[in-house]
């Protein structure tokens, strides 16, 4: 069983960068791994979803152009860089991975992973 563990969150100023980190316990070079974010009073988001085989990855359209995910595998890791940074994007963010073996595209919904880190915190102020 998969234990992710979220790090790099924190308070920035609009236009600043961060890159949050999402350490997995185990070998994850077959997982599918996305990041989600929840603001208060708002739902659940997908941001960003990498697959296995790093052949695919994917963005909302609202961080298109301004935040990259990448993954090492050799350090069972995978990025976020977030760059261009707007109040809008504050919210906890979740790691999420999920089981996939190479096969198929990431997925942009929660549902669809089956193990959640414990969030990390962003906060843009304008």
């Amino acid at each position: 069983q998969a234990q992710l563990v979220e790090s790099g969150g924190g308070l920035v100023q609009a236009g600043d960068s961060l890159r949050l980190s999402c350490a997995a316990s185990g070998d994850m070079k077959m997982y599918s791994m996305g990041w989600f974010r929840q603001a208060p009073g708002k739902e659940r988001e997908g941001v960003s979803c990498i697959n296995s085989g790093v052949s695919n990855t994917y963005y909302a359209d609202s961080v298109k152009g301004r935040f990259t995910i990448s993954r090492d595998n050799a350090k069972n890791t995978v990025y976020l860089q977030m760059n261009s940074l707007k109040p809008e994007d504050t919210a906890v963010y979740y790691c999420a991975a999920v089981a996939t073996y190479g096969l198929g595209k990431c997925g942009s919904n929660g549902y669809e992973y089956d193990y959640w880190g414990q969030g990390t915190q962003v906060t843009v102020s304008s």
